[in-house]
């Protein structure tokens, strides 16, 4: 029989009579492993994948997703920028007096001249010197900054000239001259008037009372008083020969007081100072008379060697017809007889004057410097550089005429006399030493050497003599009646493109095409004031070509923030929210911005350089508005999208900001708002 084991009874330990407490292990318990949180997924393109997206748990999570990133430029500091440029652009066009733009040929009229060339033998001029004239011509233009400005060749001996704007006789006349510098030594002067029945007397006479005033003395005085020279004496029948009165040197306008002058103080050619208070001592021809001479008209004149010279100019009357005296611009003649210029009172100055010693093709350059009274220069001077044979020219007949000055202070050959195109510019007396420096200067008084007159002259010298000579056959004023009514129609064109424009980009972009019309004011404000500040200090005159040339950058600029438009629906359609998109967007969008607008100027460049007219006036408007595009964009439209993407209208996407949801099919996705993130909508997915 088989008996089972009796269990011991167990006594639990909170009922045991032991008072030691049982010993109990400690074991610590593992929290529950939490999942990792799965991120989006990329796509190829860079967006995450909407469908996998959770909403934000927290407000800290939901500002780093809206906070833009922190390199990002102030938007609001840029449209400050941009409107301190449009406000320095409307200073300057105030403060130069211009606020309208000048008016080319076409649209304001103007004056045409027709130049006909004129040879020595009278045959047909050569091509290649009608040529070179055309474009010695055009320079002067260009110098003077006259816009619009046409010389074409008309047959085969005529040049037109067409210059806008009315009173253009000052541009007409410089264009056509001729330009042949000739630096001569003076050998003889006597005032302009024929000596018919004169007899030479070395002094002053006592009878009479006025006195014939030298043109060596015009050209002698600087400052105060000009010195009396002597006088014809009266013939047996009682008249006096050429009696002309003197006259202070501010009273005988420009080429009284013209010098010619070294840049530096220790080389300069002026009249000689004599007297108190600057009175200026008058060089008299080698003591001769004014009066015609006796058999042997050397004595009268010493070191003249042509008595045919010297009986032309006794009969020579600078004051009846052209002042041109015939030969006069011949460079080939050694010896000739030259007038100058007219003064103010009326007096001309006839002259003797020696082999040419420079020519102007010996100046390589000349500038008009304005006044410099630290310097001792009061008024505006033309700085003549010569080449290497001019300078050394220039230094010898200086030589020669400071040399002549020491001997004989009151000789006329003392003075080198500037001759243009056959009359006298100046005739100064070299009386403080040779000129060797290879450079020289033209001044005068402040009153007559004026900015404009420095200008001119500088700027035919810099160009160079034409290869003809040239007579103006007929000046025609151009009305601007035709003018005003294709102005009119031009305008009426270019309102209605941009009124299509306008109604383009409310109707499609809602919203975004307030940005797009805003952008084309700033831009019509940035030409508008580009176009008077050139007209100003550049000469620029608008004209039909450029008128269109601007019509057609409504297109170059609408096309710009088109682009950007796109860009930036892109993205929203892509599933990203407003405003990373913006930066997201415009970085896009950018390149292709600059490289459209690169090409078109460039475009607008090669034209500009290889066609003439018209067509080089459109491609002008093209390229300036071209790099205003690129201001516009990138200095006001993407800063002007950035901040209204902050506001409340545009980020949450209202109906009719043209980034809503619904025009993007695109539904709001948890935690609407505007950071929230859209997913597709079923028809998508």
């Amino acid at each position: 029989m088989t008996t089972r084991p009796t269990p011991s009874a167990t006594v639990p330990p909170s009922t045991s009579p032991r008072t030691t407490p049982p010993t109990t292990r400690t074991t610590r318990t593992r929290r529950p492993r939490r999942r990792p949180r799965r991120r989006p997924a990329r796509r190829p393109g860079g967006s995450p994948r909407t469908d996998v997206v959770p909403a934000p748990n927290s407000r800290r999570e939901v500002r780093r997703q809206v906070a833009p990133p922190r390199n990002v430029p102030k938007p609001g500091r840029t449209l400050l920028a941009l409107f301190a440029i449009l406000v320095v652009l409307a200073g300057t066009a105030v403060l130069q007096g211009q606020t309208t733009p000048k008016l080319g040929l076409d649209l304001a009229g103007g004056t045409t001249v027709t130049l006909s060339a004129k040879t020595p033998n009278g045959a047909a001029p050569p091509a290649e010197q009608m040529d070179q004239a055309v474009k010695i011509m055009t320079q002067r233009v260009n110098g003077l900054g006259v816009s619009d400005a046409e010389v074409q060749k008309q047959g085969g001996d005529n040049i037109v000239v067409n210059v806008p704007g009315a009173g253009q006789n000052r541009v007409v006349n410089m264009i056509g001259t001729t330009a042949k510098l000739q630096f001569r030594q003076v050998f003889a002067s006597a005032d302009g008037r024929p000596a018919t029945g004169a007899t030479p007397s070395p002094a002053p006479s006592a009878s009479g009372g006025e006195q014939a005033d030298r043109g060596s003395g015009d050209r002698g005085d600087q400052d105060g008083e000009a010195s009396p020279s002597p006088s014809a004496s009266a013939s047996p029948g009682g008249e006096q020969a050429a009696p002309s009165p003197s006259s202070s040197a501010a009273s005988r306008g420009r080429a009284v007081s013209r010098a010619l002058t070294a840049p530096t103080p220790s080389a300069t050619a002026s009249p000689s100072p004599s007297g108190p208070a600057g009175t200026a001592e008058t060089p008299e021809p080698s003591g001769a008379p004014e009066g015609a001479g006796g058999a042997d008209g050397s004595s009268l004149y010493p070191g003249v060697q042509d008595q045919a010279v010297v009986k032309q100019f006794e009969e020579l009357d600078c004051y009846n017809g052209d002042r041109r005296a015939p030969g006069s611009n011949d460079p080939k003649r050694d010896w000739v007889v030259a007038c100058d210029q007219e003064l103010e009172n009326g007096q001309v100055t006839k002259y003797i004057l020696g082999p040419v010693r420079v020519l102007g093709e010996n100046v390589d350059g000349a500038e008009a410097v304005p006044p410099n009274a630290q310097q001792g220069q009061p008024s505006w001077s033309v700085s003549l550089d010569f080449d290497g044979t001019g300078g050394d020219r220039f230094g010898q007949v200086t030589t020669e005429a400071y040399g002549a000055y020491q001997q004989d202070p009151t000789s006329a050959q003392a003075q080198i006399a500037i001759v243009l195109d056959g009359q006298v510019v100046s005739a100064p007396a070299i009386n403080r030493g040779a000129i060797t420096g290879g450079t020289a200067s033209i001044d005068g008084p402040p009153e007559s050497f004026d900015q404009q007159y420095a200008t001119d002259l500088a700027n035919v010298l810099k160009y160079g003599a034409l290869p003809l000579e040239f007579q103006q056959s007929s000046i025609d004023e151009v009305s601007s009646t035709l003018g005003s009514d294709q102005l009119t129609g031009g305008l009426i064109a270019g309102a209605i493109g941009l009124g299509l424009v306008v109604l383009y980009c409310m109707v499609y972009y809602r919203g975004l095409g307030l940005v797009a019309v805003s952008s084309l004011v700033v831009a019509a404000a940035i030409t508008y004031l580009a176009v008077v500040i050139l007209g100003e200090n550049m000469g620029f005159r608008l004209s039909l070509p450029h008128i269109i040339g601007l019509i057609v950058s409504i297109g170059i600029t609408a096309d710009s923030f088109i682009v950007y438009f796109e860009r930036l629906r892109d993205e929203l359609r892509a599933g990203r929210r407003l405003r990373p998109s913006v930066e997201t967007a415009w970085k896009r969008a950018r390149r292709t911005i600059l490289v459209a607008d690169a090409v078109t100027f460039l475009a607008a460049l090669v034209l500009y350089f290889l066609a003439v007219g018209g067509v080089a006036g459109f491609a002008f408007a093209m390229g300036l508005t071209t790099l205003i595009d690129v201001v516009v964009v990138f200095f006001f439209t993407k800063p002007l999208v950035a901040v209204l993407s902050r506001t409340k209208f545009f980020g949450q996407g209202h109906p009719l900001s043209g980034v809503d949801a619904k025009r993007l099919r695109r539904t709001p996705g948890p935690g609407a708002g505007s950071g929230a993130t859209a997913r597709p909508t079923s028809q998508e997915a």
